[in-house]
């Protein structure tokens, strides 16, 4: 397996439905470039794919029952999913990666808000079932 950069010590690895449709979303949605794509035997599921996006990464693959019990997919609609901590370096860039989401089929469950922990930050949820949380620390002026 060819995939590149540095191996961080916590990575996120999701399991889904479909990760080819899950590959395209992710492309559209946050502009994810996929860095590494492996298909399975069969020719229909993604044996292992890597992400890159918003300077990170995040791997994902299909559910393969067949081998793997304990990580099956949740329905899109399901609680206690997977969340994703997204940091960004500004407000705008929290606005902006939330539209993109929606634009490309995610639905909002926390709006864009400024906090009282000085943060601007939202949440939505993907077609798959995962929430993705994005944060900005707001300019506190002079």
């Amino acid at each position: 397996m060819a995939e590149e950069g540095t191996i961080s010590s916590i990575e996120v690895y999701l399991t889904v439905a479909n990760a080819s449709a899950a590959l395209a979303f992710y492309e559209k949605a946050f502009g994810a470039n996929v860095t590494y794509r492996e298909m399975a035997e069969d020719g229909a599921r993604v044996q292992h794919a890597a992400l890159s996006v918003f300077g990170g990464h995040f791997m994902l693959s299909d559910h393969f029952p067949e081998f793997i019990s304990d990580v099956a997919p949740g329905a899109a609609e399901a609680r206690g999913c997977v969340t994703v901590q997204v940091n960004l370096s500004s407000p705008l860039e929290v606005d902006g990666a939330v539209a993109r989401a929606v634009a490309a089929g995610a639905v909002v469950t926390a709006p864009p808000a400024d906090t009282f922990w000085v943060m601007r930050y939202a949440r939505v949820r993907d077609p798959f079932g995962h929430v993705w949380a994005f944060s900005a620390p707001l300019s506190l002026g002079s």
